[in-house]
C-alpha cells in the first residue's frame, strides 16, 4: 500500500507544476523593487495570471538562494550569475530573453583583425597589441581571457590575471584598468576624449570604449585585434555608422579568428567565434511549470511595457531593456543551456589570487631529484614566482601518488601508465604536460624498439624471442606497456590469463625491468640490471638502478648488457653526439644505432615517425583535482621563459639533469617547454581513448582475468588504434 503522506506530497508537486497560482519574483534593489510592484498592480489589474509577488533579495546569488530554498519563484540572472549560483543551488532555466537579432537568445564574442594583418591566429597573439570593450565585460574582457587561459594560450603566474594580460599583450587599451596598481600596459593604447582627457576610463568619453570603441581602436592601427561582439563590424561599416572614423571602413577588409587557428568572413560568426554568449534567463525550481511561466511573462509583455527601466532611474530592472519577447529555454539544465564553451571561458577566470596556493609540494623520488628540487625552488624563489616550491620525497610513484590524494603533497610529473593509475584509483588530474617539440604534436611521443647497428647479427622485431631486452620501468609506457602489448598484439607473447610479467619473463632470456623486483616475478626480469655503483638497489623503480629510466635503458643497450632498448624516439639523440658528457656515454654516435619497426623492417633512429611502435600522450604534471591548475601552470610557464632553455645565464636549467648526476629528474631532460593541458582536463582526455582502451585490457585484476586469446585480440585492437591513429 502507498502511504497517504506520499500520496499528498504527490499531490502537491503536482499541483504546484501544473498550476501555479503566485509567482514570487526577486528583485535586488529599490527601483526594482517599485518597477516589480507596479508590474504586479498592472498584472492584477489586466487580469494576467498567476499572480505577481515581488521579495527581496541582497543580490543576484541571494536571490538564487531564495529560489532554490522556496522563498522566491523566479528571478532573471545573467549568464555569469547562473554560472555562479549553479556552484551551490539546486534551479532550472525555464525562460530565456531574447533580443530580436537574428541568432535569438544568444550572442557571440569574437577576436576582429585586419584582412592583410600578416601572421595573426589565435594562437599567435602573445606580443600582439589588443583593444577591449573595458575592464570586467563580456565579450571584451571575460571571454577572450577566458578562453585564453582556459586552453594554454595565456598563463597567469598567481592568478594576477590583469598583470597576464599585459605581460601576454605588448600593450592594450583596457578602459576601466587605470586602478591602483593596475599595469600600465593595459592602458597604454587608450587615447581618452579629443583633448586627451579622460584616458582609460570606463566610459563614452575614452573613444576606444565598449563595442564601437574597441573596433574603432583596431580600425585606427592602434591595435591588431579587438575583442567585441558579433554584430560590431557590421554596425560600424559599410556606411552605417557616420561618424568620421568610420564612414570608410568596409566589412569585406575585417576577419574573424576562429578558436582552430584558422580566420573566417565576419559573417561566418556562427562558425568561427571565441564564445557563444547566452542570453539572460529566468531560473526557478524544478517543481514550478516552465510553460505557465512563460505564458505569464508573454502576455504580460503583449499588454504592458515590461522592458522599460529608465522611469525607476536604472536599466535592465527584472529584465534586460533591450529584450523583445520571451521564449522557453532551450535546456532547463543551466550546464546545457549556458554551453560547455562559455563554462570553460569562466572557469579560466575562476582564477584567482585566493586560489592560488601558498606552497606547491613537489614529490620527489631520489636524492639527485631532491638536489635538482631545492635548487629550482630557491631559484623559483629569487625571482619572485609563486606559489613557492616545496621538496617532499616519496619512495615511490605510487608513493607518491598517494601523498598527493592525501594532501601530503600537491605535483609529481608522471608518465602515461602512472597518469592513468593516478587518475582511475586516486582522482588525481592534469594540470600541465610537457611538449618535445615547438609544434602542436608535442605533447606526445613514439614508443620504440632501439638496437646497435651492427652487420653480423642483424635481427628484426620478429625475432626478438630469446633476446635480452632493456626496459625503462615496469609498468612504463615506452618500456613495458607498449612493447608488451604490441607483442601481444603479434602473438608472439600469449600470456596465461593476466600473467604478463611471466609471459614476458618466458619470451625476453634476460632483461632489466626496473620495478619488476615483487614476489612470483621471474628472476630474469631483473637479471641484467645492476644497481647503483656499490651494486646496491638492484632493479630498484629509481635513479638509484643505473638501468633506470629512458637513459638507463639506453645505457644499458649502449654497454651491450642488453640487445634491444625500449625507449622513447628522442633517447638516442639525448644520449649521444656529445648530448650527455657521461662517461658511459660520451663518445656514443647516433649512427651507430637503429629501430626495429613492428614489420619486420629496421630504420635509421631519425625516423621515428615511421617506424614505431606507437604514438603516446606525453608526460603530465598530475594534481589534486581541487588544485588549481591555472595556477600551477602559471607558476612554470613564467619559470621556464626564465630557466626554461638550456643556455640560460640564469644559474637553473629545468630541463638539464645532467649538473645533478641524473637524467629526467622532475621533467623530462627532452622537454622543449611546458604547455597548458586545455581542454583535456582529466586523465582520460590527456591519454586518449585508445591509450585508455589498451590500457583498461593491460590492468588485471581479481575481478576476473580473461583468456589469453581473447586479451591479445583486445589489447591488440587497442595498440593497433594507438599505432594506426597517429
Amino acid at each position: 500500500m502507498i502511504a497517504w503522506t506520499t500520496i499528498c506530497w504527490g499531490l502537491i508537486t503536482l499541483q504546484a507544476v501544473v498550476g501555479l497560482s503566485t509567482v514570487r519574483w526577486c528583485t535586488v534593489s529599490d527601483p526594482e523593487r517599485k518597477k516589480c510592484e507596479d508590474l504586479s498592480k498592472a498584472f492584477r489589474e489586466g487580469g494576467v495570471r498567476p499572480e505577481l509577488r515581488c521579495v527581496t533579495g541582497a543580490s543576484a546569488l541571494d536571490c538564487a538562494a531564495k529560489v532554490s530554498g522556496n522563498q522566491a519563484d523566479a528571478v532573471t540572472l545573467s549568464g555569469k550569475d547562473i554560472y555562479e549560483a549553479g556552484k551551490q543551488y539546486k534551479f532550472k532555466t525555464a525562460v530565456a530573453e531574447t533580443y530580436g537579432e537574428e541568432v535569438g537568445t544568444t550572442y557571440y564574442a569574437v577576436a576582429v583583425v585586419w584582412r592583410n594583418s600578416t601572421g595573426i591566429n589565435i594562437n599567435s597573439l602573445a606580443g600582439r597589441r589588443s583593444c577591449h570593450t573595458g575592464l570586467g565585460r563580456t565579450a571584451g574582457w571575460n571571454m577572450p581571457l577566458g578562453l585564453l587561459i582556459d586552453s594554454g594560450r595565456m598563463s597567469v603566474m598567481g592568478c594576477d590575471i590583469k598583470r597576464g594580460v599585459s605581460e601576454f599583450f605588448s600593450a592594450s587599451c583596457v578602459p576601466g584598468a587605470n586602478g591602483y596598481g593596475d599595469p600600465p600596459g593595459l592602458c597604454q593604447l587608450c587615447v581618452g576624449d579629443v583633448s586627451g582627457n579622460f584616458k582609460c576610463e570606463s566610459n563614452e568619453k575614452e573613444r576606444y570604449y565598449s563595442y564601437a570603441g574597441a573596433f574603432r581602436c583596431l580600425a585606427e592601427g592602434t591595435g591588431e585585434v579587438a575583442f567585441v561582439k558579433h554584430s560590431t563590424v557590421r554596425e560600424n561599416t559599410d556606411g552605417r555608422n557616420p561618424d568620421p572614423w568610420a564612414q570608410a571602413l568596409k566589412s569585406a577588409s575585417f576577419q574573424l579568428l576562429c578558436r582552430d587557428g584558422s580566420l573566417a568572413e565576419v559573417r561566418d560568426y556562427r562558425r568561427c567565434h571565441l564564445v557563444r554568449v547566452p542570453a539572460k534567463a529566468v531560473i526557478t525550481r524544478a517543481d514550478t511549470s516552465s510553460a505557465e511561466l512563460h505564458r505569464m511573462l508573454e502576455e504580460g509583455r503583449n499588454k504592458f511595457q515590461m522592458f522599460q527601466s529608465s522611469s525607476y532611474g536604472g536599466t535592465n530592472l527584472m529584465f534586460s531593456d533591450a529584450t523583445k519577447q520571451f521564449l522557453l529555454a532551450e535546456s532547463e539544465n543551466y550546464q546545457d543551456w549556458l554551453g560547455q564553451g562559455y563554462i570553460n571561458a569562466l572557469k579560466g577566470m575562476d582564477c584567482t589570487k585566493d586560489s592560488v596556493p601558498k606552497n606547491l609540494r613537489w614529490c620527489v623520488l631520489s636524492h639527485p631529484e631532491m638536489t635538482k628540487c631545492a635548487q629550482m625552488a630557491v631559484s623559483f624563489q629569487k625571482r619572485g614566482l609563486t606559489p613557492t616550491i616545496q621538496c617532499v620525497s616519496g619512495d615511490s610513484y605510487e608513493d607518491c601518488i598517494v601523498k598527493i590524494k592525501n594532501n601530503d603533497a600537491d605535483a609529481i610529473t608522471l608518465d602515461g601508465g602512472f597518469i592513468y593509475k593516478a587518475g582511475k584509483d586516486h582522482g588525481l588530474v592534469p594540470a600541465v604536460g610537457e611538449s618535445y617539440t615547438d609544434d602542436t604534436q608535442g605533447s606526445s611521443y613514439y614508443a620504440v624498439a632501439v638496437v646497435k647497428k651492427s652487420s653480423l647479427d642483424a635481427f628484426n622485431f620478429n625475432e626478438l624471442k630469446g633476446r635480452r631486452s632493456c626496459h625503462t620501468g615496469y609498468g612504463r609506457t615506452a618500456g613495458w606497456n607498449v612493447p608488451v602489448g604490441v607483442l601481444m598484439e603479434k602473438g608472439m607473447i600469449r600470456p596465461r590469463g593476466c600473467q604478463f610479467a611471466q609471459a614476458a619473463g618466458e619470451f625476453f632470456r634476460s632483461s632489466c625491468v626496473p620495478g619488476a623486483n615483487q614476489p612470483g616475478y621471474p628472476p630474469s626480469l631483473c637479471q641484467l640490471c645492476v644497481g647503483d655503483v656499490s651494486g646496491q638497489h638492484k632493479c630498484d623503480r629509481s635513479d638509484l638502478e643505473r638501468y633506470y629510466g629512458y637513459s638507463g635503458a639506453f645505457r644499458c643497450l649502449s654497454e651491450s648488457a642488453g640487445e634491444v632498448a625500449f625507449v622513447k624516439h628522442t633517447t638516442v639523440f639525448d644520449n649521444t653526439d656529445g648530448h650527455n658528457t657521461d662517461l658511459w656515454a660520451v663518445n656514443l654516435q647516433s649512427r651507430d644505432f637503429q629501430l626495429l619497426c613492428p614489420n619486420g623492417a629496421r630504420a635509421e633512429v631519425s625516423q621515428y615517425a615511421r617506424c614505431n611502435l606507437a604514438r603516446v600522450p606525453a608526460h603530465a604534471v598530475m594534481v589534486r583535482p581541487d588544485t588549481d591548475a591555472n595556477a600551477v601552470y602559471g607558476l612554470l610557464d613564467r619559470a621556464q621563459a626564465i630557466f626554461g632553455d638550456d643556455n640560460n645565464p640564469n644559474g637553473f636549467k629545468m630541463f638539464d639533469s645532467s649538473a645533478f648526476g641524473g637524467t629526467d629528474l622532475i621533467f623530462k631532460d627532452s622537454t622543449v617547454r611546458l604547455i597548458g593541458v586545455g581542454e583535456k582536463r582529466t586523465y582520460t582526455d590527456w591519454l586518449g581513448q585508445s591509450y585508455m582502451d589498451a590500457m583498461n585490457v593491460m590492468e588485471c585484476n581479481s575481478a576476473g582475468a580473461v583468456s589469453s586469446v581473447s586479451t591479445v585480440l583486445v589489447v591488440g585492437l587497442g595498440f593497433l588504434l594507438i599505432i594506426f591513429n597517429i
